[in-house]
């Protein structure tokens, strides 16, 4: 597939969605204006939560989320929102960033992002979505060169295993050490049903709970997270941990020795400052606690797939193999790996990402193969 195609493919859909919005509107309008949006949703059609400002109301993505699993117009709106930003920036905007050798070289920023992740622009390759299959068909139009394939490999569960660790919670240790499904075991013990018995909203309601445990979500988060009501969020969050006891422990003492030293540390002593947890701000303060107990973890996680990234690169330097790293995505690698090396460069991805640091829980690799990124992740 080439970019024309699929930007072939967005327009299609584009202009199905500005129909159907319309439809439901019951007049056309600019859709890209959020001065005209605003009158829309919250004037014509009523909606509930518009915040009017000096230039209109504001139909920032924050106030659509709310909106979008009850009314049909502003989910349809996101996703009209999101795959015209798709078709500008990727669809459209890929073929000025092609080199003369055919490739495009994105530049790799080490110390812009306050998580010490990575980042990549001119263009973003990292911000490919993925939840929705017309993002995800712009991986489509990565392809290796002839004689090789793509070797895709990503961490799973980083940012829970490294919480294992650094927590020291027995029960959480010990389910990851019994290769337990995670969201539904915490499910069961949450919800307080058999292992067996879990449903796949139970697991769905306790994954958003796991993964929000991480981002030092509050119950008014988890609830928005999971349409219910905040005292049914706060539950959940105490039902967590009651099961797991020592990660309350390990994320308070986050917070006060932030709040000591005016900065927190991961795992590999990198440091963050946290100014905010010193706020007089209530929201400011509320926004220092959650990078105190965030940023050790993510930034952990970061260390750890840097790590790997340098052993992988001088692993397959040192073998003398023509394969070569081309990408890092938050917690993937992507090798263009000649197709005689794809044994050895699966072993040394193997070896070198589980091996990249030493847990009390082993880290656990996915891995695929393709002829283009979209076949390979």
């Amino acid at each position: 597939m080439c970019s024309s195609d699929l930007g072939e493919k967005l327009s299609v859909r584009i202009q199905e969605l500005e129909k159907l919005i319309w439809q439901e509107a019951g007049e056309e309008f600019n859709i890209n204006s959020p001065k005209q949006l605003g009158v829309i949703l919250f004037e014509k059609m009523g909606l509930p939560g518009g915040k009017k400002t000096k230039t209109g109301y504001s139909t920032a993505a924050d106030i659509l989320d709310k909106l979008a699993p009850d009314h049909k117009i502003v989910k349809d709106i996101l996703e009209y929102r999101q795959l015209t930003k798709l078709k500008s920036t990727y669809a459209d905007g890929l073929g000025n960033v092609i080199g003369k050798d055919g490739r495009i070289h994105s530049t790799f920023n080490q110390t812009i992002t306050a998580t010490g992740r990575i980042s990549s622009t001119e263009p973003n390759l990292q911000n490919i979505p993925v939840r929705m299959e017309l993002g995800r068909l712009i991986r489509k139009v990565f392809v290796p060169e002839d004689g090789y394939v793509f070797l895709d490999a990503d961490y799973s569960q980083i940012e829970l295993r490294v919480l294992a660790h650094m927590s020291g919670d027995e029960k959480l240790i010990q389910a990851y050490r019994e290769a337990e499904d995670i969201h539904r075991l915490t499910a069961s013990q949450v919800f307080h049903v058999p292992l067996d018995e879990v449903t796949p909203l139970q697991r769905r309601n306790a994954k958003a709970v796991n993964f929000g445990i991480v981002y030092g979500i509050s119950s008014f988060g988890l609830s928005q997270d999971l349409s219910i009501t905040r005292k049914e969020a706060a539950a959940y969050i105490e039902k967590y941990f009651e099961t797991y006891p020592k990660i309350k422990g390990f994320l308070d003492g986050l917070v006060k020795d932030g709040k000591e030293h005016g900065y927190v540390t991961t795992m590999f002593g990198r440091r963050r400052p946290v100014p905010e947890l010193k706020s007089s701000n209530f929201m400011q303060r509320s926004f220092g606690e959650r990078v105190a107990m965030n940023s050790p973890i993510q930034g952990t996680a970061a260390d750890i797939i840097k790590i790997a990234m340098n052993h992988v690169y001088e692993r397959m330097k040192k073998e003398g193999l023509q394969s070569r790293l081309v990408l890092q995505v938050h917690d993937e690698l992507l090798i263009e790996t000649k197709k005689e090396e794809i044994e050895t460069v699966s072993r040394i991805l193997e070896e070198e990402m589980k091996g990249a640091v030493h847990l009390a829980v082993e880290l656990d690799v996915d891995m695929h193969q393709g002829d283009s990124w979209y076949e390979a992740k």
